[in-house]
């Protein structure tokens, strides 16, 4: 076995370009590992924009130590974190950093007591930490690094045995989250650490070479299951990343094919054209594989690649001098273009892009807090999934930032209807998180994989509806499904009902929605409103 006694900064660095490469080669399987059939399985996807977050930090430091390049990494990793999964690993950065500092380089007993140290710290980052995620892999995974460096301390022999409990742990987690159990599946952040950590060690044993021509192994959970479930990848709707354009030549070219190849490399394509000519549009975090895989069929001619990063940015800094002077600010994270009307109408000074499947990263966040004019801001959140990177972002301004913890659309709505212009800035954060209380939400959309949940037998493409978040109901028609969640609640107390209906749900079906939740509540005032969100046929705010 290869012998590596000790790893330098520049060594640490080239250990996660290779883990992210890893990891980028399974990001969509992680994805599909998604516990709930809702479309918001991107854990892996959040993952690997996390980690390409932290490689471009540690790319820009001039301190090549060991401690230097850890402090890169884990900076880069808060900046570019999105997600819960990705606020986590941003943690356990965090926490190997603080473990390696000062160093010029680490063995296998400090790397054991950095990832000790990195479990503890991303234990602590969480409010309520839950056994059978990322955070119990970790530990594990720690906790067999010490033990091994006890014994020998060569550095992949205490890196082999991180990863063997990694794998063993992750392949646990359905025994600690009945939940996992139920769905069939592991943890997926647990599947996602174990993958960044399997790619370093291939790195240290100098299999890198080879790792092109494999993939990473999703481990199977530990507890049979009755039968077999099935899952599928999730279309993702990545914000940003780059608008590649070009001009394809070639001969007997077919767009549908092309189409196709492509769709599972980026959002917003376009493929128009004949068999000599195409034009290609795509919304791509690897814009280098897809002209690779157009140079395979022909020749490219007007390439235009454009960071909308970049762009964004931009747009920010330009709308700054455009963004009125108030008091107190708020930004909310809203998805679909009726939405955001709707969040700008009651008053809102700045609007996040992003939602299920979008989770805006700390990075995106905090250039929206800088953007606003008023060093007071009240952060909506208005996603679960995006609590925890919110809150990552008052500790990286000098800005007074509150975080109101809407959990959906209709939350968010109330928390703005309750702000109030004459009262001070904790007095309004105060009533917002009152007002987000008295809302309830029911999303109906389609199960993106089958599983059984909740006592539900769900077949993908299903119709699912969620009361607060929790699976209550399924079946084959939208309107239907609203009526049973309605009749298992007490709307003696209810006075509005306000029925936000989605991107791909037609006006006539949304009037026939509330026409019938009219004729069975006649006293309810009932509002349509056309939110253009993606995914969900409808999010209805019930007051």
């Amino acid at each position: 076995m290869k012998q590596v006694e000790t790893v330098g900064g520049r060594e640490l660095k080239e250990m996660l370009i290779t883990a992210t490469s890893w990891l980028e080669k399974s990001a969509s399987d992680i994805d599909a590992l998604n516990v709930f059939p809702v479309p918001d399985g991107d854990t892996g996807t959040n993952m690997l924009l996390t980690m390409r977050s932290s490689i471009d930090e540690a790319n820009q430091t001039a301190d090549t130590s060991i401690g230097g390049v850890a402090q890169a990494i884990a900076r880069g990793a808060l900046l570019g974190a999105r997600g819960n999964s990705g606020v986590i690993l941003s943690q356990i950065w965090r926490g190997l950093a603080e473990g390696l500092d000062d160093k010029e380089v680490f063995d296998g007993g400090t790397l054991a007591e950095a990832m000790q140290q990195a479990s503890v710290t991303a234990y602590k980052g969480i409010s309520n930490p839950v056994e059978g995620t990322i955070l119990t892999v970790m530990k594990d995974a720690a906790k067999a690094g010490q033990e091994a460096a006890k014994s020998n301390p060569d550095l992949i022999s205490v890196f082999e045995a991180i990863v063997s409990a990694a794998s063993e742990s992750v392949a646990n987690t359905p025994t600690l989250l009945p939940v996992l159990k139920d769905a069939g599946v592991v943890d997926a952040g647990g599947q996602g650490l174990y993958t960044i950590l399997e790619g370093a060690l291939r790195y240290l044993r100098g299999e890198a070479e080879q790792m092109q021509f494999r993939k990473p192994l999703i481990i199977a959970s530990s507890v049979p299951q009755p039968s077999r479930i099935s899952r599928i990848s999730p279309t993702e709707e990545v914000p940003f990343g780059y608008c590649t354009e070009f001009l394809l030549k070639g001969a007997g070219m077919q767009a549908d094919k092309i189409r196709t190849k492509l769709r599972k490399d980026g959002e917003s394509l376009i493929v128009v054209g004949d068999e000599n000519a195409t034009r290609i549009h795509i919304h791509t975090l690897d814009p280098g594989k897809v002209l690779r895989f157009a140079t395979s069929l022909g020749t490219v001619h007007q390439v235009s690649i454009r960071n909308m990063d970049e762009q964004h940015q931009d747009y920010l800094e330009m709308q700054k001098d455009r963004t009125p002077t108030v008091d107190i600010a708020t930004i909310a994270v809203v998805s679909g273009d009726g939405l955001a009307e709707v969040f700008t109408s009651l008053g809102t000074t700045a609007i996040v892009p992003g939602g299920q499947t979008m989770n805006p990263s700390t990075k995106e966040l905090l250039q929206a807090v800088k953007s606003v004019k008023s060093d007071k801001v009240i952060l909506l959140p208005n996603n679960k999934n995006i609590i925890l990177t919110a809150e990552q972002v008052q500790s990286l301004t000098d800005k007074t930032v509150e975080i109101v913890p809407t959990q959906t659309i209709p939350q968010g709505v109330a928390a703005l209807l309750a702000f109030d212009y004459e009262a001070d800035f904790q007095t309004n954060a105060n009533l917002m998180r009152e007002a987000q209380a008295n809302v309830k939400t029911i999303e109906i959309t389609r199960a993106v994989r089958a599983a059984h949940l909740n006592g539900l037998n769900i077949k993908k493409r299903q119709v699912i509806g969620l009361l607060d978040g929790e699976l209550l109901v399924s079946g084959s028609n939208p309107i239907d499904i609203v009526t049973k969640i309605l009749a298992k609640l007490d709307l003696s107390n209810i006075e509005i009902m306000t029925i936000y209906y989605g991107a791909d749900t037609e006006p006539a079906e949304a009037e026939e929605l509330s026409a019938s939740i009219r004729e069975r509540h006649p006293r309810l005032q009932v509002e349509i409103i056309r939110g253009g969100q993606p995914y969900y046929n409808y999010i209805i705010s019930i007051e």
